[in-house]
């Protein structure tokens, strides 16, 4: 059930954060920030992590997730995507909200089921994705009408953390839902390949989505890069717009008579998982859906899965010998 708010000037929402590692703690770190909010406490499988972060901003450590989910109103979900089914459940169960960091979860038949108990329970299930809330994002959103070729580049330094998933939904998925927020369009065939360089899964990621309304997008992610990258170009008829996602700048090329005119992009500069969470709270008082839920979640994990798994196959039957070309060689 939406929380009922008599006034919403007084009440602060009571908020957790479950996963405190390198990303949970900034959750926690916001949610203690925020006037509207009060960090009710931390959940973590690392006691002693729970606790330095707890101490840090003076809430509870909790332990077990039914406990923290009956504490709160509102719980951010950031441990790995693995585990976001098992953990984000019981949450729902004992009574709250969940923003769930993306992706979504690791299955389609977990999405539904994390879908199933959020309808079930009457909770709001928003999903984390963080561009969509870049003020990059924003304008873009404003901007692109009619969008006939798109590419994205995202490249990251390697890291152990986030490696029981692939590049794709470490990384890619962020433009995928980007992508599908702007295009609207359903897709119609997709190419992909990908590289294992450091870790099991594939590291390096191309993707070629064409989408029925004749849009084609071309997706690069990498995490064994040596420099951070985060842009986006889109081209449609009336412009050519380049935005860089990591330092919120960008550039707008429109056609002016016979001319071309270039102009820079006023963006005013915003940490976008503050206005992330800000959004979060926002739903719970009752003022709409999540900006990205559950439905947008669960579309870019289909899609990402769909990427991996053309990336795997390719990858099995390069590997797996030709029989043929076995006894031919006998």
């Amino acid at each position: 059930m939406l929380i009922q708010m008599s006034d919403q000037s007084a009440k602060r929402i009571r908020c957790g954060v479950a996963g405190v590692g390198y990303l949970g703690q900034h959750h926690a770190r916001i949610y203690h920030e925020m006037e509207s909010c009060e960090l009710v406490g931390v959940y973590d499988t690392d006691a002693k992590r729970a606790r330095e972060i707890a101490d840090r901003y003076g809430c509870a450590v909790f332990g077990s997730l039914e406990e923290l989910g009956a504490a709160c109103e509102g719980v951010s979900v950031v441990v790995p995507t693995d585990v976001h089914c098992a953990v984000a459940i019981p949450l729902m169960e004992a009574g709250c909200h969940v923003l769930i960091e993306k992706p979504l979860c690791y299955t389609l038949a977990e999405a539904e089921k994390i879908l199933a108990v959020a309808k079930e329970y009457d909770r709001l299930v928003q999903v984390g994705h963080i561009e969509h809330f870049n003020p990059v994002m924003g304008y873009l959103e404003g901007e692109v009408d009619r969008p006939r070729y798109i590419t994205a580049d995202r490249l990251a330094p390697f890291q152990p953390r986030g490696t029981e998933v692939g590049v794709v939904l470490d990384l890619m998925i962020h433009d995928i839902g980007v992508i599908l927020q702007l295009v609207k369009a359903p897709v119609d065939r997709v190419e992909s390949v990908g590289v294992n360089v450091l870790s099991s899964t594939e590291d390096i990621a191309n993707a070629r989505i064409r989408f029925t309304d004749g849009c084609v997008a071309n997706l690069n992610a990498s995490r064994v890069s040596l420099k951070k990258l985060r842009e986006i170009r889109i081209f449609q008829p009336s412009a050519y717009l380049s935005l860089d996602f990591k330092n919120q700048a960008g550039h707008l090329i429109k056609k002016v008579g016979t001319e071309l005119q270039k102009k820079e992009i006023p963006l005013e500069k915003e940490e976008p998982l503050k206005l992330e969470l800000s959004a979060f709270l926002q739903s719970m008082t009752g003022s709409g859906q999540p900006k990205v839920g559950g439905a947008l979640g669960k579309s870019a994990l289909e899609l990402a899965i769909t990427i991996t798994e053309q990336i795997r196959s390719a990858t099995v039957s390069e590997s797996t010998p030709d029989p043929g070309e076995a006894s031919r060689r006998d």
